[in-house]
């Protein structure tokens, strides 16, 4: 059949990417413009095999294979399929495992197939030189492409090189049209130069000077209870309680003959830390309290548009998240004087809607792997970019707050 087919080794393809855009492979140090990526795939393809394509396959891997934000817009692109590998870890790195395997079987079953005259190969792995020789013994041209290294050496396997087709290198030229390099500071949060918003957040007091003192005092711990008379005539003194008190403990302080405090209303027992009795958070103000998360306010036909805007536009930036989120939310709140009482209470979010804006957030990748928190970097631009949104809705440009 006259026609092509592109097989993309995405952990090549993007890793190689950041270490030519960023100096180093990971691929959160990148963001990509996956439309404008398969575009140029397809455009490059069709253009050095001088044949129309029939699909893009793109392998990447994930954790238990469950498709990630990216893979889920990809996969409703015109021409792509996407197979997806297992994504482990392992001594500290995430390394994939299945994609060779699943690359190789498609590379020979397509060949033997015939359902396809050109093979472009995006990849640097060995591990196919076997599928790419069988693909030759069928009459299928294969065209081997590679990412520009950042070092100027090869970043595939000399073998693989040599046993293909065609060749051809991707230069920065060419990788900058669809990715980018991230801004990085080196520090937890961003720079506050970089973003007005941002720095409004960052240098905001807590909401109430009181919370920042009681994190700064030590906990007390519960009092010791008083000696009772022992059945020698000795006086019998209760244990007292170590760190974090058990229920035994407790049982034990309103023993008969013991005698205790009541602490006040304010404190309460966190079972789960050392730090004992600690003192509980002011409750927010009820203008807060009352506040509308986006889920009351969406419908079932909203919710599906929403899920199709996600998948086919949102591109995943952490500010671009942030805008959409308050855009939804403010066309279609009802009641305006929430929007009011919300553009009073800058820079901080009221804690039930700022959840639902960090979970939403969490559906485009910006969780960190090792502990499924999103970056405090990310959550400071998603934060941004919901504030700028609420200001372009309300008319009312919130200037950063001085340090």
């Amino acid at each position: 059949m006259d026609r092509c087919i592109v097989l993309v080794d995405a952990g090549y393809l993007l890793g190689a990417a950041a270490s030519l855009l960023a100096g180093e492979p990971s691929r959160s140090r990148i963001t990509v413009d996956h439309t404008a990526l398969i575009q140029g795939l397809r455009e490059r393809a069709e253009s050095d095999t001088q044949q129309p394509l029939l699909r893009i396959y793109w392998f990447d891997g994930a954790p238990d294979r469950v498709p990630q934000p990216e893979h889920r817009r990809l996969r409703v692109m015109p021409r792509v399929t996407v197979r997806l590998g297992a994504l482990t870890r392992s001594d500290g790195r995430w390394a994939q495992k299945g994609v060779d395997a699943a690359m190789h079987a498609e590379l020979t079953e397509l060949a033997r197939n015939r359902a396809c005259s050109d093979i472009v190969l995006v990849t640097g792995d060995g591990d196919l030189l076997p599928g790419m020789m069988a693909a030759k013994e069928h009459g299928v041209a294969v065209h081997l492409w590679a990412v520009q290294a950042a070092d100027g050496d090869y970043n595939q396997s000399e073998d693989l090189v040599a046993e293909a087709d065609e060749r051809r290198v991707l230069d920065r030229a060419w990788i900058t049209k669809a990715v980018r390099a991230r801004e990085y500071t080196g520090v937890c949060a961003p720079q506050s130069a970089s973003r007005p918003e941002i720095a409004a957040i960052l240098s905001a007091p807590l909401p109430d000077s009181s919370l920042a003192a009681a994190a700064e005092r030590p906990a007390p711990q519960p009092p010791h209870p008083a000696a009772g008379p022992g059945q020698n005539g000795t006086e019998e003194r209760v244990p007292a309680a170590k760190g974090v008190p058990t229920p035994k403990d407790l049982a034990a302080l309103r023993a008969p003959g013991t005698q205790h405090t009541q602490h006040p209303a304010s404190a309460t027992l966190r079972w789960s830390s050392d730090k004992g009795w600690v003192d509980r958070p002011a409750p927010e103000p009820p203008e807060a309290a009352s506040m509308p998360t986006l889920a009351q306010l969406t419908t079932a036909e909203q919710r599906w548009a929403d899920r199709e805007e996600d998948i086919t536009t949102v591109g995943g930036d952490p500010f671009e998240v942030g805008q959409v989120f308050a855009r939804r939310w403010v066309e279609r709140l009802g009641d305006q004087s929430h929007l009011q009482k919300l553009s009073g209470m800058y820079p901080r979010i009221p804690h039930r809607v700022d959840g639902e804006l960090l979970r939403y957030a969490a559906r485009f990748g910006l969780l960190a792997h090792k502990d499924d928190q999103i970056d405090e970097r990310d959550r400071y631009a998603i934060r941004a970019g919901f504030w700028k949104e609420i200001g372009v809705r309300t008319g009312v440009e919130h200037a950063p707050v001085a340090d």
